[in-house]
């Protein structure tokens, strides 16, 4: 079985060079409901993984379940989208994403706080009476460029630009890129490319400015030079208080300590006698009376103990007296030194402490950025390394995808001839850009020419059509509208089906202005796009309807004095009325040729698709 499958993944059909890959493994789109829209009442569709076409007679409301589909994907909602009457439209998609891996998508639901609920993610949108529509995924309540970025990761409406990924230009060089099945070595450039950006951040943060650098360096530099210059201490200020109020009153001082000394040692007028002198007698008179009476013992030795500590007294002031200098120079070196701690205080902290430490932090920041241009040479060399090296894989890249082109350009004519599209052509637009801060293009000397990248390379890529013999090759978003692009992008998505991430495809009357010959082939390609997608198609070729998994009739029938749009899945017999219908109708009703026309058509859809099948599966 899993031999049968990988199989599928891989064969090519012969006969219509459509890629089949997992058929029907994806449910993608399970549900639509829509309420109150133009015509509609109340319409639910539930869709098959396959082919889904929607069939009806002119003006029962296909293009309106489309139009509601875009709404729901983030498409603009007018107030006339409100069926009359209604006080509200509501519209709701129920997709099944739980064999569907996207990681864009889950990106996207991330960002938004989206959870989704075993692997069930509903999209819906309301629009009131007044004209304000309102969206929510999953019931989160988000923003219409929000529902716009979702949407567009899960449906592709051909026919409608909101949702057409392929006249996206940005687009086109993912496309070429999974056809060439370069993405892996794109990756590579890619994180190459993360890196220099990263380096040349770094840079621009190192050179931005740089007068105001420079003249933060001039201010730190005088900052070091003067508080270093300073030599500060811890503590110096305080002792430089004590200093000067000594040196500014030297002669007090010495007349205050030779007074004490005097009283001391040498005595005063007019009692003449010496303070130690007179301690001296007292301690003779107390050890007299001590050795008649030892009671008086301890007095004596107090006395003795205060005569030596006064002499030791009268010592320390005879030296402090002898020791204080009236020295003016002095006095305004000590003056100064303080005026220059404030100054510096007063700048730079409160503390001698707080000076110190910013002279320091100012230091390494000098450090720094003087540093710094070392180190921009360090990244500037590293920057020319890298620009080398994405150089050469986005040379590689760029080979790759020149090859790729000319082969997708001729898949793509070749199945445009197939949809009976004339003699159109498809050309791969390749450019590069020269952009002095570029890459060295391969190939060249270093420095002679440099090319324009980002993270898939130096190419823009953008796909261009001629649809008529003889013009100019134009972008995808400047031709014809209608069928024509319908079918251009059917012939597009058939050879570019495996490289299209986006799980639902949806075209609308991608069949006018063709006849049933080339609507057999046009049914064959729809169908063997639904290997790797889902398929909706509004058609009016019984030959497109004959390949469908899932059939739905549009009809319109008035209910009192209102016309209302209804829908019903049809199987078996009432698939073969309505495709008889489709072929041949007379007075209302198919004939009996249409009707066998429209089982043979059945038939041979079938057989074809069982042959396919059969032939992947070998």
């Amino acid at each position: 079985m899993e031999a049968s499958v990988e199989a599928l993944r891989t064969a090519r059909i012969a006969d219509c060079g459509l890629l089949i890959t997992n058929r029907h493994g994806d449910k993608m789109l399970a549900e639509l409901s829509i309420q109150n829209v133009v015509i509609i009442d109340r319409l639910r569709l539930s869709f098959t993984p396959g082919l889904n076409v929607l069939t009806g007679e002119t003006g029962a409301g296909k293009s309106i379940i489309i139009d509601s589909l875009g709404a729901v994907l983030g498409a603009r909602m007018p107030a006339e989208m409100l069926r009359d009457g209604a006080d509200r439209a509501r519209i709701e998609a129920v997709f099944d994403l739980t064999e569907h891996t996207d990681t864009a998508l889950n990106a996207l639901l991330a960002e938004a706080g989206i959870e989704s609920e075993d692997g069930t993610l509903i999209l819906a949108r309301e629009l009131n009476r007044a004209g304000r529509s309102s969206a929510r995924v999953n019931g989160q309540t988000v923003t219409s460029g929000t529902l716009t970025r979702i949407g567009e990761r899960l449906v592709d409406i051909h026919g409608q630009s909101a949702h057409l990924s392929l006249l996206r230009a940005a687009t086109h060089i993912d496309f070429l890129d999974a056809y060439a099945g370069i993405l892996s070595r794109r990756a590579e450039c890619a994180a190459l490319v993360a890196k220099v950006r990263e380096v040349r951040s770094q840079l621009g943060a190192i050179e931005r400015d740089e007068r105001e650098l420079a003249r933060r360096v001039d201010l730190l530099r005088f900052q070091v030079e003067e508080i270093t210059s300073a030599n500060l201490r811890e503590g110096e200020d305080e002792q430089l208080r004590i200093e000067r109020d000594r040196l500014a009153n030297a002669t007090s001082l010495q007349a205050v300590a030779d007074n004490a000394y005097r009283l001391l040692r040498e005595g005063t007028p007019p009692r003449g006698a010496a303070l130690l002198d007179g301690l001296r007698d007292l301690t003779k008179h107390l050890s007299e009376l001590a050795r008649l009476d030892p009671a008086l013992r301890e007095a004596e030795s107090q006395v003795d103990e205060i005569v030596y500590l006064l002499d030791d007294v009268a010592s320390t002031v005879r030296d402090y007296r002898d020791g204080i200098e009236d020295d003016p120079d002095r006095l305004a070196q000590v003056e100064e030194r303080l005026v220059l701690i404030r100054d510096l205080e007063r700048k730079y902290g409160r503390s001698i402490n707080d000076v110190i430490v910013f002279g320091e932090e100012a230091t390494t920041e000098l450090s720094r950025i003087e540093g710094g241009e070392e180190r921009a040479e360090r990244l500037r060399a590293e920057e020319q390394d890298l620009l080398a090296r994405i150089g050469k894989v986005a040379g590689t890249l760029s080979k790759a995808r020149a090859e790729a082109s000319r082969r997708l350009s001729k898949e793509i004519e070749a199945r445009i001839a197939h949809l009976a599209m004339g003699r159109t052509r498809f050309t791969v637009y390749l450019a590069q850009e020269e952009d002095p801060d570029g890459v060295p293009a391969s190939g060249s000397d270093t420095g002679s020419r440099r090319l324009a990248f980002d993270a898939k390379g130096i190419d823009r890529v953008e796909f261009l059509i001629a649809p008529n013999s003889g013009e100019s090759p134009k972008p995808l978003a400047k031709v014809a509208s209608g069928g024509e692009t319908a079918r251009l992008m059917l012939a597009l998505k058939s050879v570019l089906a495996a490289a299209d991430t986006t799980p639902t495809l949806v075209f609308d009357e991608v069949d006018v202005g063709i006849g049933g010959r080339s609507g057999q082939v046009v049914g064959e390609t729809l169908w063997g796009l639904t290997g790797a997608h889902q398929v909706l198609c509004i058609t009016h070729l019984a030959q497109v309807a004959a390949f469908a998994e899932g059939h739905f009739r549009i009809t319109k029938r008035e209910v009192g004095g209102r016309t209302l749009s209804g829908v019903d899945p049809v199987t078996g017999d009432e698939r073969i009325e309505e495709l008889a219908a489709m072929l041949d109708t007379a007075h209302g009703e198919p004939t009996a040729a249409a009707r066998a026309s429209a089982r043979d058509l059945a038939d041979r859809a079938a057989a074809w698709k069982a042959k396919s099948e059969s032939t992947a599966a070998d």
